[in-house]
């Protein structure tokens, strides 16, 4: 069978996946640019609207929103999800090239769903389509109902290399942008950044001019500063040496407050002291759960355990890593009458699950609340003194990249042969020497060993590239870098 053939025979989304390589990740689905064929893409896209229908969340006639970043192949993939609304019999809502989280808002205040084309952080030879119910993320339970949908397509529609035969222009631009930065005024109010110059490192952030409008509507002086024209795969929890130089330089010149930024779809944020040192985004989590007092925090398990040290929280909660797994746990919190509820990321995307006075719930990443409440709450000092306030607690994190799924896969398994005591004495034996004798581990997401010493290693393969991530934990920047190289190496060079 031709895969023109098969493009005709009805599929379902799960035997799509399988047969494209591309797959559900943490947060919605993701693959290589090349396997993203605009049949995958309108495949998936309607398998998302079919499960809508059985929710009785869609029907023919309903507005479904769409956005993406600013990836090459973004424009052609929103193209492939639009045709998909369409033959669902659906309108298009087309809000351009805007953050994540601006379009979230704007899709939830309509109650309609939403589509977002992104990859994130990854490198822009891979993308990917974020899913939005019409009052939340789609979550682990959606995907199921997803990838059981059986997909038809109409003779004609694509050609043999699976491209949509005559593609469709995007309706005009609606705004989702307004709504995004007032939301901010709102809150803050419009003298909250007056007198402070921060710098906003631009680099191919969809968000990237949104971040000057917002610093300039709360009375601060915005300057743009690193604007690239090519897309730069800015990782907020693997940040590039390259970046970290250039914070240093770009605050000694300019003499900033702050300098600001975000990852590819600007949900995820970046923020620097007036010395251009970046913040861990576990760590800005905490700072800003604390700032806007939220009472119970969730978290996943790969985060720095200052939240727990601080005990500046009533309840706290931990879970796999992924905004899914931390909305579905904010949402337990809320049912047993818990409020405020927020979530927050290694990464530093923040999740608002109460209302919060002006503020309306936003259950997905968000970079704007994390970076402007901890900029606002350190006046009239500075960052730094809000870090100095916390417990003396630092994570670092690492990658290697190219590193097959099934090869991490297998490693795993070797590792976790036995019963527990086997598992952490072979650890501890392959590993202890990195940073002391391993007494716990912890298999929620992939291993997190715990050393005599409170020192933490948790190794993790990716759920959006193919890479293995280690993250590490301790009580001074040094050792918790240290440990990570080791344990890399390790891996690196002995188990793979």
């Amino acid at each position: 069978m031709t895969d023109h053939d098969t493009m005709l025979s009805p599929r379902t989304v799960d035997t799509i996946m399988a047969r494209s390589g591309v797959q559900f990740g943490t947060s919605g689905a993701r693959g290589q640019v090349a396997a993203m064929t605009d049949y995958v893409c309108h495949a998936y896209t309607t398998g998302f609207l079919q499960h809508l229908v059985d929710l009785g969340e869609f029907s023919p006639g309903m507005r479904v929103a769409l956005a993406g970043d600013l990836r090459p192949s973004t424009p052609r993939i929103m193209t492939a999800c639009a045709q998909a609304i369409r033959d669902m019999g659906g309108e298009v809502v087309n809000c351009g090239f805007v953050p994540t989280p601006a379009l979230a808002l704007y899709a939830f205040g309509q109650e309609i769903p939403s589509i977002m084309v992104t990859g994130s952080h990854i490198p822009d030879d891979r993308n990917g389509i974020k899913f939005y119910r019409p009052k939340g993320e789609v979550l682990k339970d959606d995907e199921a109902g997803m990838r059981g949908q059986i997909i038809e397509s109409k003779p004609g529609t694509f050609a043999a290399d699976g491209m949509l035969v005559s593609p469709e222009a995007l309706p005009a631009e609606v705004d989702a942008r307004t709504d995004y930065i007032q939301r901010y005024v709102h809150f803050f109010g419009p003298a909250a950044l007056s007198g402070l110059h921060i710098g906003i490192y631009q680099h191919s952030a969809v968000g990237r001019d949104l971040l000057v409008s917002i610093v300039e509507a709360l009375g601060g002086k915005g300057t743009p500063i690193g604007r690239a024209t090519k897309f730069i795969p800015v990782d907020t929890e693997a940040i590039r040496p390259e970046d970290v130089d250039l914070a240093r330089d770009w605050a000694k010149d300019y003499g900033f407050d702050a300098i600001i930024s975000t990852d590819g779809d600007s949900d995820r944020p970046l923020l620097a002291d007036h010395t251009g040192e970046w913040l861990r985004g576990d760590v800005l989590g905490v700072l800003c759960a604390r700032a806007i007092r939220a009472q119970a925090v969730v978290t996943p398990v790969s985060s720095n355990t200052v939240l727990e040290r601080s005990g500046a929280f009533a309840r706290t909660a931990r879970t796999r890593i992924g905004s899914p797994f931390v909305i579905a746990a904010m949402n337990d919190l809320l049912a047993s009458g818990a409020a405020p509820v927020v979530g927050y990321e290694a990464n530093g995307g923040f999740l608002l699950g109460s209302p919060l006075g002006s503020l309306s719930p936003l259950p997905t990443r968000d970079a704007v609340l994390p970076i402007m409440a901890v900029i606002i709450a350190s006046r009239p000092g500075t960052i730094r003194d809000l870090l100095d306030s916390l417990p003396p607690r630092v994570t670092y994190s690492d990658r290697i990249q190219n590193f097959a799924t099934e090869k991490s896969e297998a490693i795993f398994a070797r590792l976790l042969e036995g019963g527990t005591q086997d598992q952490i004495s072979r650890l501890d034996g392959i590993f202890g020497k990195v940073a002391g004798a391993i007494t716990a581990i912890d298999v929620t997401d992939g291993i997190r060993m715990t050393t005599q010493s409170g020192a933490i290693l948790h190794l993790r393969r990716s759920g959006n590239a193919p890479e293995l991530r280690c993250y590490s934990e301790s009580d001074t920047a040094e050792h918790a870098a240290a440990i990570n190289r080791e344990a890399l190496a390790i891996v690196r060079d002995t188990l793979a």
